[in-house]
């Protein structure tokens, strides 16, 4: 295995890492009685235990779910880190703005949690009140490429990420799969994201790959209709992706 993860990394190719160990902290998470029936019927077809293992998340971790969307992973989150640790759920301002059920969604899956903070704030200022262990992002990365977005925009944001990052801090990314596209068209049409386009974009403002997790790859997705289309909602094929600020 070794000399493979090795060869892989000299032609530049996806590393794919083998299957998690979840941990007790993470089964613990997932069974927390105070996660929405919702969501947890979500669970089989996201494997949020072992993404969420993959990044390596931790009891006493600080860590940032970006776009944080209606918070499924931000309570899971909430159970792993626990009393010890932090969770930022951070809901754009210009999402809510955009649709105000963005910011009633933020306020029901942070209600209780004391180790949850909401953030809101605008994307090109995202910032967090002490240094991260990790950001995770899920289904959502592509949106910093929308066309309401300005040019660079996407790469500004990320080095903003990686600044709020600890040396050696991990940075997760679950994103549905375009077909070749480095001019990034696909996330505004279709709402995806070609791989190869955002891991060089993602690179480029410092972080190092680790490595690629298989486990929601779904090779007959043609990577042609939108991810809402009914042909493919829910069954699309999506990348997991794993970098790491250098220490």
């Amino acid at each position: 295995m070794k000399s493979l993860i090795i060869a892989a990394l000299l032609i530049g190719a996806p590393v794919p890492l083998a299957a998690q160990t979840v941990s007790p902290a993470i089964e613990a998470a997932l069974a927390d009685p105070a996660r929405p029936a919702a969501d947890k019927e979500r669970d089989a077809a996201r494997k949020p235990g072992e993404i969420l293992a993959f990044a390596g998340i931790e009891p006493g971790d600080k860590v940032a779910d970006f776009i944080m969307g209606g918070g499924y992973f931000t309570r899971i989150l909430s159970g792993i880190v626990g009393e010890n640790g932090r969770v930022y759920a951070y809901q754009p301002a210009e999402f809510i703005a955009f649709r105000a059920d963005y910011g009633k969604e933020q306020d029901e899956a942070v209600a209780g949690r004391k180790n949850v903070t909401p953030s809101r704030g605008k994307l090109g200022e995202i910032a967090f009140p002490e240094p991260l262990d990790a950001i995770v992002t899920v289904q959502n990365y592509h949106d910093l490429h929308l066309k309401a977005a300005p040019p660079g925009a996407a790469a500004f944001i990320t080095k903003r990420l990686y600044d709020a990052l600890k040396p050696g801090g991990v940075f997760l990314v679950v994103d549905h799969v375009a077909a070749p596209d480095p001019d990034f068209k696909a996330p505004d049409t279709l709402h995806r994201i070609d791989p190869a386009a955002a891991r060089k974009e993602i690179e480029s403002v410092g972080f190092t790959f680790e490595g690629e997790l298989p486990l929601l790859r779904n090779p007959a997705d043609p990577h042609t209709a939108s991810v809402f289309d009914p042909s493919i909602r829910g069954k699309t094929d999506q990348f997991i992706y794993k970098f790491r600020r250098p220490l």
